[in-house]
């Protein structure tokens, strides 16, 4: 595998997801190793980036997870010492991880998706005037749940606003949609199979989505012809709107009447034991191991 030169796996970072992220890395790196390919791992945290260079990378892996690391500053890093780089450029990146502009940008292109609006200081009164319970009030920078509550009472909302602003300066309030959980994957265009997600009462959370064994997930799940063929055109659409290249995964629900409302963009997919895009993959005959090579052969620079 010396076509790929001397690889980092970048991994950790600075974000309240790099505990996760390390998982990821470790997962990739190992696999990465076990094909033969020279790769090491790289905590961006701990060694400053331009050491890449220094050390004499030829490529880097990103399996970082949230603020720094998904935002489109990593990657703008890697442009300048121009070391090829895994996952979306500097612009897809960093829209993607704004999940406000990103509701922004899929509007024109007529994606559905919850009805919302974004705060940058808490306002109990608006939210009143323009919102019926039930509720989501979630950071507009985090991925991962952080940050997320679930409003079912008006008396909960000041502790929902508080939690969301203790982790970012701005935050989007959402209508719930009461439905079933799913994602799908995208690969430079080409569409995986859907997972849904079944977690221990409907609460995907932080510790749901990583550190327990409780979550059920049905991959691939077989949508009605007509309802698959649009939830891929919609996934189709999202990745290409923002500008995104290599492995994206698409987080969707669809209500009572099977009615979807899209959710986010996720750039970097989770690389873990309980994550959704290696899933798909597995679907269509692709292992672990050679999804982190086609990964790998997708390190690029611009976009």
């Amino acid at each position: 595998m010396n076509k790929y030169g001397k690889v980092a796996v970048l991994m950790g970072g600075w974000s309240k997801e790099s505990e996760i992220s390390k998982i990821s890395g470790n997962a990739v790196l190992e696999s990465l190793v076990k094909s033969g390919v020279d790769a090491h791992a790289f905590d961006p945290a701990k060694q400053p980036v331009c050491e890449l260079k220094q050390l004499g990378f030829d490529r880097a892996v990103l399996m970082t997870h949230g603020k720094v690391g998904e935002d489109g500053i990593l990657q703008g890093a890697l442009e300048y010492l121009k070391i090829p780089y895994t996952g979306s450029g500097v612009l897809a990146s960093a829209l993607s991880m704004d999940k406000q502009r990103t509701k922004l940008i899929w509007s024109t292109y007529g994606i559905p998706m919850p009805k919302g609006i974004c705060l940058d200081k808490p306002d109990a009164l608006l939210i009143k005037e323009k919102f019926s319970l039930p509720i989501i009030i979630k950071p507009v920078h985090e991925g991962s749940t952080l940050g997320l509550s679930k409003v079912y009472k008006w008396d909960d909302l000041e502790i929902a606003l508080e939690t969301a602003f203790q982790n970012d300066t701005a935050v989007l309030v959402e209508e719930m949609i009461i439905g079933s959980e799913f994602s799908i994957t995208v690969c430079d265009g080409q569409i995986y199979p859907v997972v849904k997600i079944e977690a221990p009462s409907g609460e995907y959370d932080y510790q749901n989505k990583y550190f327990t064994n409780d979550t059920v997930y049905i991959c691939p799940y077989v949508l009605e012809d007509k309802l698959e063929a649009k939830i891929q055109e919609y996934a189709k659409i999202g990745y290409k709107a923002v500008g995104a290249r290599g492995v994206a995964r698409l987080d969707f629900m669809l209500d009572k009447n099977n009615q979807p409302y899209f959710l986010e963009i996720n750039t970097l997919p989770g690389m873990t034991s309980h994550s959704l895009s290696p899933q798909s993959f597995k679907a269509t005959g692709i292992s672990f191991d050679q999804l982190c090579l086609k990964i790998l052969d997708g390190a690029s620079l611009g976009g």
